[in-house]
Formats: C-alpha cells, sequence, structure tokens
C-alpha cells in the first residue's frame, strides 16, 4: 500500500515517563470539582504590587494561595498508607509544571515547591524563575528539584518495557513518604496563559489532590444585586475519594474559593 505523505517527528524521552503517570492516574478515584472564581481582585492588587516592586506572577500567587488553604484543611492531601491508614503530612510540598524546551521540543517538566504553606508569594515565584532557567543537559534534569534522578538510571528506565517501568512507579508510589519526596503531595497545572478559553480542563493525575488552572475571561457577575463586568477564572479541583469524602471537600473548595476572591 502506497504511504500517503507524511512527516515523522521522534519525541523526547521524557514522554516515556509522561506516558506511564497517565497510566497511574487512570486507576486514581477522583471526583472533580468545576468552579468559577472572581480572581477581579486578585488581578487588582497583584498589579498595584508590580507597579510599587517586582511582581509576583498569578500562578505563584495561585500556588501560595492553595497552600495556605490546604495547610487549614490538611487532610484534603492526604496519602493511603499501609493497612488502612491514611498519612496527613505537615509540609504542603505542591509540584508545578514548568514548560521547557527539550530535545527541541516544548515539555513540560515538574517542579516541586517545598513547604508552600510557609512560602510568601515571591519565594514561589522566584523558584519557578529560576527553573525556567535550568539548563536541561539530560536525562538527569527532566526532574526541576533538589532529587535529580542520575542521568544512567533514566536511561535504563527507558529502555525497560512499560509493564516493569510501571511496577516500578507502583513499588516507589507504595511508600507515602518516598511518594512526597519525590512528586509532593499536591499538584498544580495550567493551560490558562495559552489562550481564552471559555471552559475548564480536567486533568488525568497520579497526585491524590490535583488543580487545574484554566482561562481568566471576563463574565457578567452579580456583585452586592448588581451585575458587573468581573474577571472569571476556571478552576478544577480532583480529589482522590479513596482519602476524601464529598462533604469535606466541598467545605475545603469553598474555602479556597472564598480566599482567592478576597484576593488575600
Amino acid at each position: 500500500m502506497k504511504k500517503a505523505k507524511h512527516q515523522v517527528f521522534h519525541y523526547p524521552s521524557s514522554r516515556i515517563a509522561t506516558i506511564d503517570l497517565g497510566q497511574v492516574a487512570l486507576r486514581k478515584h477522583h471526583i472533580a470539582g468545576l468552579l468559577e472564581v472572581d480572581v477581579t481582585t486578585a488581578l487588582s492588587g497583584l498589579l498595584k504590587q508590580g507597579s510599587a516592586k517586582p511582581g509576583v506572577s498569578f500562578f505563584a500567587w495561585i500556588v501560595k494561595t492553595i497552600g495556605a488553604a490546604i495547610a487549614e484543611n490538611r487532610n484534603v492531601h492526604a496519602v493511603s498508607g499501609a493497612r488502612n491508614s491514611t498519612v496527613v503530612f505537615d509540609d504542603i510540598d505542591i509540584s508545578v509544571l514548568v514548560e521547557r524546551k527539550v530535545e527541541g521540543t516544548r515539555v513540560p517538566l515538574p517542579l516541586v515547591i517545598r513547604r508552600a504553606n510557609e512560602k510568601s508569594a515571591e519565594q514561589i515565584h522566584a523558584e519557578i524563575r529560576e527553573a525556567q532557567k535550568q539548563a536541561i543537559r539530560n536525562e538527569g534534569n527532566y526532574v526541576l528539584s533538589e532529587n535529580r534522578v542520575s542521568r544512567a538510571a533514566m536511561k535504563l528506565y527507558y529502555t525497560l518495557p512499560q509493564k516493569l517501568r510501571l511496577f516500578i512507579i507502583d513499588r516507589i508510589l507504595k511508600n507515602p513518604h518516598r511518594r512526597k519526596n519525590m512528586m509532593g503531595t499536591v499538584v498544580v497545572t495550567s493551560v490558562g496563559s495559552v489562550g481564552r478559553l471559555p471552559g475548564w480542563i480536567i486533568p488525568k493525575s497520579m497526585h491524590n489532590l490535583c488543580f487545574g488552572l484554566g482561562s481568566i475571561v471576563k463574565k457578567p457577575w452579580v456583585i452586592e444585586n448588581e451585575i458587573q463586568v468581573r474577571d472569571i477564572l476556571h478552576l478544577t479541583i480532583l480529589f482522590d475519594h479513596d482519602v476524601v469524602d464529598g462533604v469535606p471537600a466541598a467545605r475545603f473548595a469553598a474555602k479556597l474559593v472564598e480566599r482567592i476572591e478576597e484576593g488575600v
């Protein structure tokens, strides 16, 4: 059979890990919350702050706000432990995805913000900016954090059959402390900077608690019985139903929305 005209592009090795983690994520029992959040006050405050001193990105501020909200209700970032137990860590380590060019292709690489609940938005912003400058020389740099895996180990991992790779990941994730050390307890991902898309993203994640930031769009909004045009963020939250029930999850979501809308 004659082949149609086409092009073949080879993806970087990091994509293999992305595919594997997607398989792990399919096993999670997530419940999704699709929220609309008024961020007008927050954006205005960040704009004023940026005119007075070096600015902080909206994303860094959201990560800080999420960390502070989780610190008030740590059960939402609990991790399954041995013998029908859950482990609730004091520190909130939030994994964020930083887009970098790897082997000529733009891919999202993970960066873990340690103790995000204790850091300022300025500190988180600085960490993300530093990760964006980090040189990507080989497979050992595919994780933008202090826990980099050796190049030899990563090369070996990529040569293994997927069943064996998934077995290794499962063994790592069974230990809550190892899981937290390698990938944090929470993940925040964003596609909102790409364009103004009036809808929600529903990510797949191996994290128990996941936040997906969509676009910020202008919408009519009721403020004190009056209709105003406001900046509205499309926010998705995934909770692991194995460790968090619906009512506590809804209570946490309401508190988080309150924090964001107040622009603290």
